[in-house]
């Protein structure tokens, strides 16, 4: 072959490579997520792709597109410490993001995989904005920690860009001081499904029932103190809501009731701003005098809840204000308050069940010898319950005292916080080839 031929041959076989690595390139920039998990409620409905045209900062951001209603994920596993606060953060841009519910707590979000932690949820269109999700590792070793278009309850469409993702451990609180606020839902504007037709229920408090309940806050304040032994305090902050709660949360066990994303457009705002342990919300789903009533399955309370990783519980009055199942009365009833001491204690005993510390059950008084006193309920109950002074055979049972000082996580825990490498990018496209192939091999 002469030279000619040889040079006009590697000219072309360079050209052959540089194509191909261009192609390469490109489908490398466009495809490749690092080394993060994909994973979609139903196969092949969202595309995965990296975007380098709409970014927030110089990396491609991770971009999900759902055209039909789906739940998506990408995720990576994360290596934690036992009990320690983590925080994940990123900025998000979203398009045209629909759930697929009318009244859902879905959309972009971070989440914690096979669990209902999550930050809160963005949809329908905004520019740039910083999303957070603050978690405990509680008992747990490793979590897969991912950025979300859907959710644990509900499907979505649209697209989610998601970039500049990070995490970092904090310092918890564990001061055993508690910040509960009431939320006292004044007023009530729901359709709900009743004797087979849908009904618009609207229930209005009365200056006595809101009264009732600061009252009631007021007392479990100091209840709360006595009744652990001293173990904990608490402050209480109320707040008076005047917009209409306009839709309720519903299942077969306790029918219908106040959930997260019912009350969140109008309580958010507030929780935002503060560091609460626990949120009480206080509604009235009946009227006596107008013969009007939002059908449960026989509670006064709800606990066991949270509101993004918060306590969260339901206090629900009675259809009639002259009741006196929180009114103060020493003939009558001297402990009104121990709807809000069960719904706080079912937190309590979530947090150490969570734990897998062995706990007797909030409920199981009657087995230890306990009653339910008509002057005073399960006062006693309680107080042997928090001190850890149910005496069995062998032992004295109840809550740990650690409960008392395990709180929710909050930002302030992060004031001195140790940044993780998770999330890190790497700086070049080899480095990104590099962090591939070490996951394979």
């Amino acid at each position: 072959m002469s030279n000619k031929n040889k040079i006009i041959s590697n000219i072309i076989f360079a050209i052959v490579i540089v194509i191909i690595f261009v192609i390469f390139y490109f489908f490398f920039e466009k495809y490749n997520f690092n080394d993060y998990e994909k994973s979609e409620y139903y196969a092949n409905k969202t595309n995965f792709t990296r975007d380098k045209d709409v970014k927030y900062s110089k990396s491609a951001s991770y971009k999900l597109q759902s055209e039909e209603y789906n739940d998506a994920i990408f995720y990576k596993t994360i290596k934690l410490q036992k009990d320690t606060v983590y925080k994940v953060t990123c900025m998000v841009k979203t398009e045209n993001i629909q759930t697929q519910e009318n009244s859902s707590i879905a959309g972009a979000q971070i989440s914690i995989v096979d669990t209902t932690e999550k930050s809160r949820s963005i949809t329908n269109t905004s520019n740039w904005q910083k999303i957070e999700l603050l978690f405990d590792s509680k008992d747990r070793q490793e979590v897969k920690v991912g950025f979300r278009l859907g959710g644990y309850d509900d499907n979505c469409i649209g697209t989610a860009w998601f970039t500049n993702l990070e995490i970092e451990s904090g310092m918890p609180d564990t001061n055993s001081n508690w910040n509960f606020a009431l939320f006292i839902c004044e007023n009530l504007d729901v359709n709900i499904e009743k004797d087979g037709s849908t009904q618009n229920i609207k229930i209005n408090m009365t200056n006595e029932d809101i009264q009732v309940m600061a009252e009631d806050i007021e007392r479990f304040k100091n209840s709360i103190k006595t009744l652990s032994g001293n173990q904990m305090t608490a402050t209480t902050n109320i707040y008076e809501v005047k917009a209409p709660i306009k839709t309720l949360s519903y299942d077969r066990d306790h029918g219908y009731y106040v959930g997260v994303k019912d009350v969140e457009d109008i309580i958010d705002d507030i929780v935002l701003q503060n560091e609460f342990d626990h949120i009480f919300i206080a509604i009235k789903f009946g009227d006596i005098l107008k013969n009007q009533e939002v059908p449960v399955n026989d509670w006064i309370g709800l606990g066991y809840m949270d509101y993004y990783g918060i306590g969260f519980s339901n206090i629900r009055l009675p259809n009639s204000s002259g009741s006196y199942i929180y009114r103060y009365n020493s003939r009558l009833n001297t402990f009104p308050e121990e709807v809000f001491i069960h719904e706080f204690l079912h937190s309590l005993e979530r947090q150490l069940n969570e734990r897998n510390y062995e706990i007797p059950q909030l409920h199981s008084y009657a087995e230890y010898g306990y009653s339910n006193s008509s002057l005073e309920g399960l006062k006693s109950w309680y107080e042997a319950y928090m001190q850890k002074k149910i005496k069995t055979r062998s032992d004295y049972i109840g809550l740990d005292s650690k409960v008392y000082t395990i709180k929710p996580v909050k930002k302030s825990c992060f004031e001195y916080s140790i940044k993780l490498d998770y999330f890190e990018e790497p700086r070049t496209i080899f480095g990104e080839i590099g962090k591939t192939i070490s996951t394979i091999f």
